[in-house]
């Protein structure tokens, strides 16, 4: 019998009280900060807002409001109900960010009670509307599972050596993309020997769109793969096919043909990917068809190239309402064509990088994909609990 096992018999062995957060937390709602402010307010606090990359960090500012054990959780958005933990750090959260504080710490784990909004949470979640949301007053109605303090203790042990093992494998898969990163932009740069030719001259340039949401046809029994920035998140750069589908009669003249770049010059700037299939992109893209007498270049060569030309693009912005590329200057940039022979070189050794550092069946990708569900799996079998009998049902035993 394990340690847990032997906790829960002598502890709890006819069920777990059950509690909602409300009950158990103090429960609090983060300030706007807008990007100005956080670039006039530089400095070494970290500001987390709605996103979950980078751990949800939003920015870094020169003051904090938290400075203690606790939780906090995305409010509103697609990353609605996601929950992270905080410990011996100094911090602030946004609009879209709420805390929650343990109010009796000597007999709850805070860790404990972020493992289980890791799984309860998302089930609260309000995706009406469009927009999800997760608000204070319906956080404090989730209920979570309290068994005695040991228990919860023995249960955060366990999940934290899951939890260290994909750090660690993640830390090394992160120095790996460094280094391919590395390799990469050494590969791609080339002296004045090498010829250059403009996007403009290189490519076919059309723009992504949107088929018109109200015409229900387009929506329906759709056949041609419609990509959006999600397929990119999801997916990887290289794709085939899309989450999204649309009906030929959606198609403004002809589909986008197999074998074009699609890259973001609005909004997520830069983001880019090769479609391997006729399709449709929505407005943020711009969409590079090579031309017929340029057919003999590595279309890979150049996915690959894009991710110099991702950077050039986030330096070189019109000033508007919201962020886009100078299409002027980005039709103009000049990429380097060296010989086919080399093309083809740089694109085998970016090809094995790229697999190593990304590909989810082979190597540390695949190790932690692997371990990311194992960890899913043991976490929730270890916080599933019976609840205590009522009183009535202790009655009519």
């Amino acid at each position: 019998m394990s340690k847990l096992e032997e906790l829960i018999k002598e502890l709890c062995p006819d069920g777990v009280e059950y509690k909602t957060i409300g009950e158990i937390c103090e429960i609090t709602r983060g300030r706007v900060m807008s990007k100005e402010y956080l670039r006039d307010n530089a400095g070494e606090y970290p500001v987390y807002s709605s996103q979950t990359t980078n751990n949800g960090i939003f920015g870094f500012i020169n003051n904090y409001d938290y400075d203690c054990e606790s939780i906090t959780w995305t409010t509103d958005g697609a990353n609605a109900g996601s929950v992270f933990y905080h410990i011996n750090e100094k911090f602030s959260i946004t609009n879209v960010c709420g805390l929650l504080k343990v109010i009796d710490r000597s007999h709850i784990n805070t860790r404990f009670i972020y493992y289980c909004l890791q799984i309860i949470a998302k089930d609260y979640v309000n995706s009406g509307m469009g927009n999800p949301k997760l608000m204070s007053n319906v956080m404090a109605r989730v209920k979570i599972p309290l068994p005695p303090l040991p228990v919860q203790q023995e249960i955060v042990r366990i999940l934290d050596k899951f939890t260290e093992l994909t750090a660690e494998l993640t830390a090394e898969l992160e120095a790996r993309k460094k280094q391919y990163e590395y390799y990469r932009d050494l590969l791609l740069t080339f002296g004045d020997e090498v010829p250059r030719v403009a996007i403009d001259d290189l490519f076919n340039i059309r723009n992504g769109y949107t088929p018109s949401k109200s015409n229900k046809e387009y929506w329906e029994n759709g056949v041609i793969p419609w990509f959006r920035m999600e397929d990119i998140r999801e997916n990887g750069r290289i794709l085939s096919n899309a989450l999204q589908h649309v009906s030929i009669n959606a198609v403004k003249g002809r589909p986008f043909p197999a074998n074009s770049i699609i890259i973001s010059t609005s909004a997520t700037i830069g983001e880019h990917a090769l479609i391997q299939t006729e399709f449709l992109a929505n407005q943020r893209f711009t969409i590079l068809s090579l031309k017929n007498e340029y057919q003999d270049v590595n279309i890979k060569y150049l996915f690959y190239y894009c991710y110099i030309l991702g950077e050039w693009c986030k330096n070189n912005l019109t000033l508007g309402h919201f962020a886009s590329v100078d299409m002027v200057a980005f039709k103009k940039f000049r990429i380097p064509l060296p010989p086919l022979e080399e093309q083809e070189r740089i694109v085998s050794i970016l090809d094995r990088f790229d697999a190593l550092c990304n590909d989810l069946t082979i190597g540390l990708p695949a190790e932690i994909e692997a371990r990311q569900k194992q960890y899913e799996y043991y976490r929730d079998k270890l916080l599933s609990f019976k609840p205590l009998p009522s009183k009535d049902e202790e009655a009519v035993e």
